[in-house]
C-alpha cells in the first residue's frame, strides 16, 4: 500500500483527516485508506494496483455497476454541450416527470445536490407548511449533516437533546425530539406530550446507517397513523432506499405513503443530485411558488440530470436488475448465516433486497442499541480478513453492504470463500 500511504499523508497535511467525508478515512478499522484510481463494474482498482470485488458502491449509487456504458455516453453527450448553465432545462423536467411517476406520494419534487440539502429543505418546507417547529427522529437514523438532525437522545423521551457534534446550537438541537426505531410507543409518548407543536416526523423506511435494520409489521403503518391523527407530516428519508428496494422504493415495496420523500445517490446515477418532493400543497409552499425559501447554483445541474434520466430508463426499462441483485445478495447472506454457525460466530445478518449488513452480537439487530451492542474489534478483524481477500466493504459496523445488478457469480463465489475465512479466523 505504498502509494496509498504517501498520498494519505499528503493528503492529512491539506485535508481534515485526509479526506472529504469521515468514514472515508478508514479511522474505525484502524488502517490506511485506499486511493482509488478508477471502477468498472462491480470492481474497483486502488492506486498501488489492487483489483476488489466493490460492495461499497459508492455508498449506494451504483446498482448498474461503476462506467456503465450507457450512464457513461449520457454524460459525455451532456458535458459537451457545457457543465452548468445557472437556467432552466429540459433534462430537468424530464427526471422530476420520471421521479413522480415512479415514486407514489410525490406529486410535485424539486432538485438538489445531495441528500443533507434534500432533508434540511423538506423539513423547512414540513414547518413552513404546518406552522410548527419540532422534528421527530428515530436514534441511530441518519438524516445528513444538517444542524438540527445531529443530535442525541437524553435520559428520557422528553429530555431536552443535546448537540451530537460541536458547533451545533443546543437551542437548535432542543426542536428535534428523538424516538427509538420500531418502539411506536416511543413515537406515542412524544405526540401525546407535545404533538401540536411537531411539524414532521421523519424515518429511514429501512434504517440503513446503523446497520441494515428492517422495520417490525406495522412500524411503519403506525407511524402513518400517528402523525395523520396528529396533523403532522411523515417524511420518509429515501436516499438509500429510492429506487434501491424497488423502481418506486420502499414507500412503494411496503405500501405505507408518506407526505414526502427525500431521495439522492440512486436518482443521480452516481453524480451529485438528489431530491424532495411530495404533495403538491405542501411543495407548492416552497419558493418561488410559496414563502419557504430554498435555492441552489448547481441544482439540476444538467450533467447530473443525464446521468439520472439514463440510470432511471435502464432501470424501468429492465427491472429484472432488482431481481438479479437482491438474488445475488440472497447468495451473500446465505454464506453469512451458513458460517456463523458453522463457526459459532456471535453474529447475526440483517438483509431486505440488495442492502444487507452483519453484526457481531448475540442479540436479534432491531433498533440503535441492539445495532450498538456489536462487537467492533470483531468487525475489524473482519473487515481486515475481507480486504485481504480482495472485498471492498464498508469500513464501518454501521454502514449497509451494497450488492449490484452487475455482481457476477465468478464475485459471489469469491465472496462466499471471503466470509467463510473472515468468519472461520475465530474457530474455536
Amino acid at each position: 500500500m505504498d502509494k496509498s500511504q504517501e498520498i494519505f499523508e499528503k493528503a492529512c497535511r491539506l485535508m481534515p483527516g485526509g479526506v472529504s467525508s469521515p468514514v472515508r478515512a478508514f479511522r474505525a478499522v484502524g488502517m490506511t485508506p485506499r486511493f482509488i484510481e478508477r471502477a468498472k463494474g462491480s470492481h474497483i482498482y486502488d492506486v498501488d494496483g489492487h483489483d476488489y470485488i466493490d460492495y461499497i458502491g459508492s455508498w449506494g449509487p451504483m446498482i448498474l455497476g461503476h462506467a456503465h456504458p450507457e450512464v457513461v455516453e449520457a454524460v459525455c453527450r451532456a458535458v459537451y454541450r457545457g457543465t452548468s448553465y445557472g437556467a432552466p432545462t429540459e433534462g430537468e423536467v424530464t427526471l422530476c416527470e420520471m421521479i413522480i411517476d415512479a415514486v407514489p406520494s410525490v406529486e410535485m419534487v424539486r432538485l438538489v445536490n445531495s441528500g443533507t440539502e434534500a432533508v434540511m429543505s423538506a423539513i423547512r418546507a414540513a414547518r413552513g407548511y404546518t406552522g410548527r417547529d419540532y422534528i421527530v427522529k428515530f436514534e441511530g437514523c441518519y438524516h445528513g449533516h444538517s444542524d438540527g438532525l445531529l443530535v442525541k437522545a437524553g435520559s428520557g423521551l422528553m429530555t431536552q437533546n443535546v448537540p451530537d457534534s460541536a458547533g451545533v446550537p443546543e437551542a437548535y438541537a432542543s426542536k428535534t425530539l428523538t424516538a427509538v426505531y420500531n418502539d411506536l410507543d416511543s413515537v406515542r409518548a412524544l405526540f401525546e406530550a407535545c404533538g401540536n407543536q411537531i411539524a414532521a416526523l421523519i424515518v429511514e423506511p429501512v434504517a440503513a446507517n446503523m446497520g441494515v435494520v428492517l422495520p417490525r409489521p406495522g412500524f411503519l403503518e403506525g407511524l402513518r397513523k400517528i402523525t395523520e391523527d396528529y396533523g403532522s407530516l411523515l417524511i420518509f428519508d429515501e436516499v438509500i432506499t429510492g429506487f434501491r428496494l424497488g423502481y418506486s422504493g420502499a414507500q412503494g415495496y411496503y405500501n405505507v405513503l408518506p407526505d414526502m420523500t427525500t431521495m439522492g445517490k440512486i436518482i443521480g446515477g452516481g453524480m451529485p443530485l438528489a431530491a424532495y418532493g411530495g404533495r403538491k400543497d405542501i411543495m407548492e409552499m416552497v419558493a418561488p411558488s410559496g414563502p419557504v425559501y430554498q435555492a441552489g447554483t448547481l441544482s439540476g445541474n444538467p450533467t447530473a440530470v443525464a446521468a439520472g434520466i439514463k440510470t432511471l430508463e435502464i432501470l424501468k426499462d429492465h427491472l429484472e436488475i432488482y431481481a438479479r441483485a437482491e438474488s445475488q445478495a440472497a447468495k451473500l447472506e446465505k454464506a453469512f448465516t451458513e458460517n456463523i454457525e458453522k463457526y459459532k460466530v456471535d453474529a447475526v445478518c440483517n438483509r431486505i433486497g440488495s442492502l444487507m449488513s452483519i453484526f457481531f452480537t448475540k442479540q436479534p439487530v432491531i433498533d440503535y442499541p441492539s445495532a450498538a451492542s456489536s462487537n467492533l474489534k470483531k468487525f475489524k478483524e473482519y473487515f481486515a480478513a475481507m480486504l485481504a481477500e480482495g472485498i471492498y466493504i464498508a469500513p464501518s459496523q454501521f454502514e449497509a453492504l451494497f450488492v449490484s445488478g452487475v455482481h457476477s457469480d465468478e464475485d459471489i463465489r469469491r465472496t462466499e470463500l471471503a466470509i467463510g475465512k473472515a468468519l472461520g479466523q475465530w474457530q474455536r
